[in-house]
């Protein structure tokens, strides 16, 4: 009883400290969110493509403190989409401002990627990835295990900590389990191409999709194929990737909170990003 008492309280930790005042108006939080929402929509060139105006009503209960318990996010989008820098453009927006205001520990990565099954000794039998990727899909939510990743986020977001694996992504397909320590926090963050799939999705409290053009997206993916080395089969995977896209990905599109463009200047998430977070400051920080 004492173990799990510790824990909630350190997951607790950001908002007991920052507690928010009884007199704050979430309606005028909300106004202000939706104002930011919208002149970033309509804005020259928008990181922001689609939302939820139940996400902004959400975000709101977040921000003030209504809600106390920490908040799931999940990114996902098409390989090449740009998913994974934006997230962990994300993560060093809130870490700078968290440092600033000394908030201590207040968000919390867990790789969508790092789920994949270990098949290091069926790729040995088969003499190789390359030989084995002729009859493996990894391109399918199969792939992974995506029941221990909900179980997992889970667990953080009920203030344990939890040992995470961690996937070879050179083509062993070892995966180690048990591998890194992530500590609850108030954001627990996760991007990948399956994260807003049908199995995984519930676990996230907010649903984002990157969405590209896709000749930006295909241009991406061969300069990336390029610096991998994947020579003549790069077309091939391409292919398989982009029909699975259209099966698994795509139509998480229509389940998403938020959708972001992968096109834009990183800078604007960032920007985008700390407008949301002069909130925070000006409900929790300001003097």
């Amino acid at each position: 009883m004492t173990d799990t008492l510790s824990r909630n309280v350190e997951a607790q930790s950001f908002y007991n400290k920052y507690v928010s005042s009884p007199l704050i108006d979430i309606n005028s939080i909300e106004r202000q969110l939706f104002k930011i929402f919208d002149e970033e929509l309509n804005s020259e060139a928008p990181v922001l493509l689609d939302y939820k105006p139940e996400a902004i009503r959400k975000l709101s209960r977040f921000l003030t403190g209504e809600l106390k318990r920490s908040a799931s996010v999940g990114i996902a989008g098409e390989t090449a989409s740009g998913k994974s820098t934006i997230t962990l453009d994300i993560i060093e927006t809130i870490e700078l401002f968290a440092k600033v205001f000394n908030a201590g520990n207040v968000i919390t990565r867990v790789n969508t990627d790092d789920y994949y099954y270990d098949r290091s000794e069926e790729v040995k039998k088969a003499g190789g990835m390359a030989e084995f990727a002729k009859n493996y899909d990894f391109d399918v939510p199969e792939a992974l295990e995506l029941d221990l990743m909900c179980k997992h986020i889970q667990e953080l977001l009920s203030g344990r900590s939890v040992m995470l694996p961690k996937y070879d992504m050179s083509g062993t397909t070892i995966r180690w389990d048990n591998h890194t320590l992530a500590k609850p926090s108030r954001i627990i963050i996760s991007e990948g191409l399956f994260t807003l799939t049908e199995k995984i999705r519930s676990a996230f409290d907010f649903k984002i999709y990157v969405d590209i053009d896709s000749e930006i997206q295909k241009e991406r993916f061969f300069i990336r194929a390029n610096e991998r080395g994947l020579g003549e089969s790069a077309q091939k995977i391409y292919d398989n990737a982009s029909n699975k896209a259209n099966i698994y990905i795509r139509p998480c599109r229509l389940q998403a909170d938020i959708v972001l463009s992968g096109e834009a200047d990183r800078s604007g998430y960032k920007i985008f990003l700390n407008k949301i977070l002069s909130l925070v400051e000006q409900l929790h920080f300001s003097k």
